[in-house]
């Protein structure tokens, strides 16, 4: 080869710097029951889960995610104790009675989340929750040095339009480091076990009747200057305001004794719209 030749550089293969170390789950129970209905292969309710599967369904997904991390041990949070005692899991049993009972599972996983990144217990952790109060608390996790990721469904491939249909999840979803997927084959994993047959899932028409019982029963307690004022901050908004979602989520699911889906959130939302400004409920979609 000449002097004045030069060689033309073979371009690198980027490669993904590698994550390992150890990972800790935060699970609430109310949230892994709605995030396993979310797919057809779910045939049982919360306190019917094969929580032995638990652990190597979430380390599974968590390799899914491209993490090839060490789970060596879940939290798990309810207020129904299941009479489940599988290995390297903690039952957290909640005194729903002291409080909301989603304000004591958010102050259980606070607390929890604060103290695994104050004494560096763990290199990552997953949690599996829907509440945005969450958000700030994940925040100085990281700012810890935690990883932190979120278990969702895989409504969260699509964020952007999870950014308008559910902003307070999708902003949570954005804090994670990750979201971490739970697909229908995982789902089967935690239901091989032999079940009870699964009570029949409610009629479509009867949540939209009970939701709108209970927007009905809010909005005729609400005072006439707030009612004044939510109207005048509907109008330049495509949401609702956060203390008034949160508050009707809360008692919706106070109503039907579990936690709503994302279309049955838009319902409800649209629902409260549609009462505040005075559309007709036959314009709403059903």
């Amino acid at each position: 080869m000449m002097k004045n030749e030069t060689r033309t550089p073979h371009p690198r293969k980027e490669i993904a710097p590698a994550r390992a170390g150890r990972c800790i789950a935060l699970i609430d129970s109310n949230y892994m029951a709605w995030l396993v209905r979310q797919s057809p292969e779910a045939n049982a309710e919360p306190e019917n889960y094969n929580r032995a599967a638990l652990l190597p369904t979430l380390a599974h997904a968590l390799k899914q995610a491209g993490l090839n991390v060490d789970v060596q041990r879940v939290y798990w949070y309810t207020d129904t104790p299941d009479n489940q005692f599988p290995q390297d899991q903690i039952v957290r049993h909640l005194d729903v009675t002291s409080g909301e009972p989603s304000d004591v599972v958010l102050q259980a996983l606070s607390s929890d989340i604060s103290r695994l990144a104050e004494r560096h217990a763990c290199e990552h952790l997953l949690v599996a929750s829907d509440d945005d109060r969450l958000t700030n608390v994940i925040d100085e996790a990281q700012l810890h040095g935690l990883n932190v990721y979120l278990l969702a469904d895989e409504s969260a491939r699509h964020m952007d339009q999870l950014v308008n249909e559910d902003p307070a999840w999708c902003r949570l979803l954005g804090q994670a480091d990750r979201r971490v997927l739970l697909l229908p084959q995982a789902v089967r994993e935690v239901n091989t076990q032999p079940r009870a047959a699964a009570a029949p899932s409610q009629d479509p028409e009867v949540v939209r009747v009970k939701l709108q019982e209970v927007v009905d029963a809010w909005w005729d307690d609400e005072p006439e200057d707030l009612r004044e004022d939510l109207r005048d901050e509907l109008r330049g908004s495509q949401g609702l305001p956060q203390e008034v979602d949160r508050h009707m989520l809360l008692r919706v699911r106070r109503a039907l004794d579990r936690p709503l889906s994302f279309p049955e959130k838009k319902m409800l939302r649209e629902m409260v719209r549609g009462r505040v400004l005075g559309v007709s409920e036959e314009g709403m979609p059903v």
